[in-house]
């Protein structure tokens, strides 16, 4: 079951941001070939049946062999409509990243001619989205410029091959991880009684920091949670991820500065939320510079003697600065695992970015981002790592192709890992599984929530792409506060009496539907059964 709804989310996601990648004009079908064999059907007949639900002749060539529900989502899929800003989506198009997505799309989806749809695609999504309809599959397919939509059957069916074998492969490895829990959990007999998602007994205030970098000529705007007691207070930084703002994680840091943590949030300039209004606004005509990827580590570390600084001149509430722990989400997550002591393998990534496979576009669209860095010269990169932290939790980091094996093998301090299973962005196979079995560090956790996703915002919040709305906010903010604080209590704060809270029969313990949670300690990708059919990319160490 839980394969099939990956389908489905895959077909929804993908196919409604693929499919709906066509220009406008009046297309009258969509064709392909099978050898020699041409299968077309004309888009008055999806129409007729996005419409009214009405079959007729032509559609039932295709659709006889589809149960009720498989009929139900192709419905679906002709009227799901994605609400985005034509501007943005505009600048989005037109920057490096876009281009990439759009050259890889335009070989799926051709003109009449059989020409990559590269252009078409691109007007097509531009008008789609400033049309009062709106970016339906039904109202692109409407309007493409030429009489026949041309899909790609070869790479067509290379995409469908690689997202059943992907959505398979994560079904597999979810389940045994799983059983691996379990068995964890088996041989822990300690019943931890704490409530770690309560809020703590420290009061708190928060303040907003402006903090100017002269030697980059970069600002940095912080919000700064601070428990309410004299005695010096560990330290928690917590990196955004692209596109994000420090509000994002309010809630996380006050349940943690609740607990005695003094907890550091920031804005990255060049990839917060700002730098998306820039976009839109024509300001910048990039998602992101790949120097971000070595300014956000930097950025870490100016934050922290900012607090040095600090702790100089307000002697009456010190920060503890030999307890420091980080964390961060999606590409906060590379920013946290580069300045814990990963270092980015340039090599391995350019043979990444550079081959034509389909990981590198639809299969991990997370590769768009660590992509930026191969402009990058190996000689620019200055050391990232910050000695002064000494423990990393990063929940749905990117980062499996810029670090490699290699490069997260050099982390020395305690990690914790967290994805969900069904993160369309950071596939957690690829970017969270794998990596965690690269580590060489003995203290080191994976926790996974089954059915989670990339975002952790609450229902009034909701996405424009389904794909990304987790099917219970709530429940994945409660599992960040209980893992983040446990975590931060165990290896930051020295406080042992927490470890328990680390266990898989915690993690069993405080596990609910519709989202369950798993905890593991080690992993080895050889361990996996057989019928598992599975390589890591890369070479990967032993694990302990």
């Amino acid at each position: 079951m839980r394969l099939k709804q990956g389908f489905q989310i895959f077909a929804l996601s993908v196919l409604s941001t693929i499919f709906t990648a066509i220009p406008t004009l009046a297309a009258q079908r969509i064709s392909t070939f099978y050898g020699i064999i041409e299968l077309s059907i004309s888009i008055a007949s999806l129409e007729t049946y996005a419409q009214s639900g009405f079959i007729d002749n032509e559609l039932a060539v295709y659709t006889q062999r589809l149960n009720p529900e498989d009929l139900v989502t192709l419905r679906q899929l002709l009227n799901q409509r994605i609400d985005f800003n034509s501007v943005a989506l505009s600048q989005f198009l037109y920057s490096s990243m876009g281009e990439s997505a759009l050259e890889y799309v335009g070989e799926l989806i051709q003109t009449d001619a059989h020409q990559n749809g590269f252009y078409a695609i691109r007007s097509t999504l531009i008008l789609a989205a400033a049309d009062p309809d709106g970016l339906t599959l039904l109202n692109v397919l409407k309007q493409f410029p030429s009489d026949t939509i041309r899909v790609n059957f070869t790479t067509a069916q290379q995409t469908i091959a690689a997202f059943t074998q992907l959505f398979e492969q994560i079904e597999q490895i979810d389940a045994w991880i799983e059983q691996q829990s379990l068995i964890a959990e088996t041989a822990s007999s300690i019943t931890p009684s704490l409530d770690l998602h309560t809020s703590g007994s420290w009061r708190w205030r928060v303040e907003t920091l402006t903090l100017y970098d002269a030697q980059r000529d970069r600002e940095l705007m912080i919000d700064l949670y601070r428990p309410q007691f004299n005695q010096p207070a560990p330290v928690l930084i917590l990196s955004p991820g692209l596109a994000a703002s420090r509000t994002n994680f309010a809630y996380l840091a006050q349940h943690l500065a609740s607990h005695g943590f003094a907890v550091a949030i920031l804005d990255h300039p060049g990839s917060d939320r700002q730098q998306l209004q820039n976009l839109q606004d024509g300001a910048v005509s990039e998602v992101v510079q790949p120097s971000e990827l070595i300014d956000r580590p930097l950025d870490i570390s100016a934050v922290l003697d900012e607090l040095e600084r600090l702790n100089q001149v307000n002697e009456a509430e010190p920060f503890n600065l030999q307890q420091v722990g980080i964390l961060g989400h999606s590409f906060g997550g590379y920013t946290a695992l580069a300045v814990a002591g990963a270092t980015v393998n340039l090599t391995q990534l350019r043979s990444t970015c550079e081959s034509d496979t389909i990981d590198v576009t639809l299969a991990n669209p997370s590769l768009l981002l660590q992509c930026a860095a191969v402009d990058l010269p190996t000689e620019t990169i200055p050391a990232l790592h910050d000695e002064r932290l000494r423990a990393v939790f990063v929940f749905n980091p990117i980062g499996s192709s810029l670090f490699g094996a290699d490069g997260l093998s050099q982390i020395e301090i305690p990690v914790m890992m967290v994805g969900g299973s069904q993160d369309a962005i950071a596939p957690a196979l690829v970017e969270q599984i794998c990596p965690f079995t690269w580590l060489t560090t003995p203290e080191r956790y994976l926790a996974l929530i089954q059915g989670g996703t990339h975002v952790y915002i609450a229902q009034r919040e909701a996405t424009a792409l389904p794909i990304l709305d987790s099917p219970d906010p709530l429940l994945a903010r409660r599992y960040l506060k209980i893992l983040s604080l446990a975590f931060a209590q165990t290896h930051v704060a020295n406080r042992p009496e927490y470890q328990p809270y680390l266990t898989a029969a915690y993690g069993q313990a405080i596990s609910q539907a519709p989202m369950r949670l798993r905890l593991v300690h080690s992993l080895a990708i050889a361990e996996l059964p057989e019928t598992i059919d599975f390589t890591c990319p890369g070479a990967s160490p032993e694990p302990f």
